[in-house]
């Protein structure tokens, strides 16, 4: 039976980096010859990163990496160090002075779970883009799902743990 994981889709890699204390983390999936992205942003507050550039009428058609973080806007962060190690592995959009990788990101509220002053940033960012591979496919509790809950809209005291996963269709 086929399970249909994100890394069974050449050219992606897949890695994680999370804080036990923090109850946080960020999950990164890697496309580093450029994929076309699409996006539906939801939610009451969205936090996001680069997301426009999903946009057709825009001049950027490929992204080289997909940050998804814990930590709320603060996980933003986490793209800075996706970047930092794309760069040096010279991916990216060739401006003729620079090579700027192109790393959409959003990120999901879970400073209430474990420690708020825990959350993901450039280093996390940059552990999960370094340790990125073709053959991860763990999911639950690992990367952004660390804190992930669903089952809110009616307070906090009535949400449930949940966590990441991935899918791929043949």
């Amino acid at each position: 039976m086929y399970l249909g994981y994100i890394t069974d889709v050449k050219g992606l890699k897949v890695g994680h980096s999370q804080s036990q204390e923090g109850i946080t983390g960020c999950t990164v999936v890697l496309c580093t010859e450029g994929a076309t992205g699409g996006v539906d942003v939801r939610g009451g507050a969205p936090g996001t990163r680069e997301t426009d550039l999903f946009k057709a009428e825009n001049m950027i058609d490929k992204i080289h990496a997909l940050v998804l973080a814990g930590g709320s806007a603060f996980g933003l962060d986490a793209a800075t160090g996706v970047m930092k190690y794309l760069e040096e592995q010279e991916v990216g959009f060739n401006v003729g002075v620079a090579t700027v990788p192109i790393v959409a990101s959003a990120v999901i509220f879970d400073l209430a779970i474990g420690n708020p002053k825990i959350r993901p940033d450039l280093e996390m960012g940059y552990r999960a883009a370094k340790d990125a591979s073709i053959t991860e496919k763990r999911q639950g509790n690992i990367g952004c799902g660390m804190g992930a809950t669903v089952g809110k809209i009616m307070g906090p005291n009535n949400g449930m743990k949940s966590g990441i996963g991935s899918a791929s269709i043949r």
